[in-house]
């Protein structure tokens, strides 16, 4: 479940984030989860929940903007690896995010090798993909409404792996 909240920001602000390239929602979120001191199961929970609204928003947008779309698309597969890797705890990979007190890319790769390690080369290969939502589909604007269609289903599945996981909490 999601609940709109409304933010009031400068107008030249949001111009130049977008001109950035930078999805104000998703930053926001990113900047709120790094400011809260709970419990690990409790924050992968949390990224659970955004994974799940992220790929709905981003399966919403698929045909009325496969830009976005690729974005929030690419967002769940990252919320899910961050609850995935949390589940599971990995040390290795959260220690290095808590010291920082935020994730990298570099984290995110660690993290996606070491889960593929456990779960299989499939998730790999699903990361991947959500990696092209983001770098082909986002940033350079080259895929169309088809392309991203058919790289959903391979974050679908990683969000079904990180359902089945996160729910053992």
């Amino acid at each position: 479940m999601s609940r709109e909240f409304t933010i009031k920001l400068p107008e030249t602000l949001i111009r130049v984030l977008k001109e950035l390239g930078i999805d104000i929602e998703a930053k926001v979120i990113e900047l709120l989860m790094n400011e809260i001191s709970i419990e690990r199961s409790k924050k992968a929970k949390l990224h659970a929940e955004l994974a799940k609204y992220f790929l709905s928003e981003g399966k919403r947008l698929i045909d009325k903007n496969p830009v976005q779309a690729s974005e929030k698309i690419y967002k769940a597969a990252e919320e899910a690896i961050k609850a995935l890797t949390m589940s599971l705890g990995m040390e290795n990979v959260l220690s290095k995010v808590e010291e920082r007190g935020r994730w990298t890319t570099s984290d995110l790769e660690r993290a996606v090798e070491a889960l593929s390690d456990k779960l299989g080369k499939w998730l790999y290969d699903a990361w991947d993909h959500a990696w092209v939502l983001h770098v082909w589909g986002f940033h350079e604007a080259k895929l169309d409404s088809e392309a991203v269609r058919r790289r959903v289903k391979d974050v679908e599945m990683i969000i079904k792996e990180m359902e089945k996981l996160v729910k053992n909490l």
